[in-house]
């Protein structure tokens, strides 16, 4: 990594190949996400359109590939819930360990903020013991981003003949006030990455 550029930037329709890529590997060799079927191209443009009408979808970029990508999503349908996310990220496996994650998610965190929002929400897979598919990095990564474990689904997924536990990580990133302003669609933000 050394000598490398690293930079972020919002994600755009035409990344969706290239984030597909990275995510794949992910659906079909980890139980990082429960996803069981690696999305098709058109799918993860629309996802990535659909992020992007709300809230902040980000790419890191090392000399020019695309090595990672981070975004939030409402968390619950509920209005009550519009201070709520969460957050999603995956790196490329020859990109990690160089702190691009870290970056993604600082960047993230501050957009988030800027937007009003309060409480961010990281759902992570944990094994139950060891395990081919899945190990505690992102737990791990969670905590040193300073994240507070705040609830555990016991074998809530399903994958690769074995159940998995589903932990839920909290962060939050503005005060409660009582006096909540409504928060601003990211598109609207006059902010430089």
């Amino acid at each position: 990594m050394e000598n490398r550029e690293v930079s972020l930037r919002c994600a755009k329709v035409e990344d969706a190949a290239r984030l597909v890529e990275i995510y794949s590997s992910y659906v079909l060799d980890t139980a990082v996400t429960f996803e069981t079927d690696v999305p098709s191209v058109a799918e993860f443009e629309r996802r990535i359109k659909e992020v992007l009408e709300m809230y902040p979808y980000l790419v890191a970029e090392l000399d020019g590939e695309i090595a990672g990508y981070a975004y939030a999503h409402r968390y619950r349908e509920r209005a009550a819930f519009d201070w709520t996310v969460e957050v999603s990220i995956y790196v490329d496996e020859r990109f990690k360990k160089h702190g691009i994650g870290r970056m993604l998610y600082t960047k993230l965190e501050e957009l988030l903020q800027a937007q009003g929002i309060t409480n961010l929400y990281a759902c992570v897979a944990e094994p139950n013991g060891e395990d081919p598919h899945l190990t505690m990095a992102s737990p791990i990564f969670h905590k040193k981003m300073k994240y507070d474990l705040v609830g555990r689904h016991n074998e809530a997924g399903y994958k690769f003949g074995r159940w998995y536990n589903l932990l839920v990580f909290e962060k939050f990133v503005n005060e409660h006030p009582n006096d909540m302003k409504p928060i601003k669609p990211f598109n609207q933000l006059q902010i430089d990455l």
